[in-house]
């Protein structure tokens, strides 16, 4: 599974002079920006029992990118020039908090194979055990 999300900035709806559709659009990435921050947050916590990814579209889409069996690579853009000072120490400031979430992948395994795993180790220790035992590992 890949998931390729562009989240076009944090936009600061007066610095864009953004109305109509823009601006609308601009409230509804910066209402999505805001919910991903929240399950960021939950995640980094760690004191959090419940992280909010119902809260919008996109941390749904995200759910198993955030917290889930996944690797995930985060890129943050930022201009170079001064104006944009704001929105880019705002932008590393998010970009570290995402840097700090800690999966805890795990082999995505059908129960009966992990089952058959686990019987083979034991079955292996047994027998490591049995060679180990004086005047054992004979014939019976």
């Amino acid at each position: 599974k890949l998931n390729l999300v562009d989240l076009a900035g944090s936009e600061r709806q007066a610095k864009t002079e953004a109305s109509g559709e823009r601006l609308k659009e601009a409230t509804k990435i910066n209402l999505s920006l805001s919910a991903l921050g929240n399950c960021i947050s939950a995640l980094v916590d760690g004191k959090s029992k419940h992280v909010p990814f119902r809260d919008s579209k996109l941390t749904r889409l995200l759910q198993d990118s955030l917290g889930g069996n996944t690797k995930t690579v985060m890129v943050a853009n930022m201009g170079p020039a001064d104006w944009n000072y704001d929105e880019t120490i705002s932008t590393l400031r998010y970009a570290n908090r995402a840097k700090n979430i800690q999966n805890k992948p795990k082999i995505n395994e059908d129960p009966k194979d992990a089952m058959l795993r686990e019987f083979q180790e034991e079955i292996a220790r047994l027998r490591e055990k049995l060679q180990g035992r004086p005047g054992g590992g004979g014939g019976g």
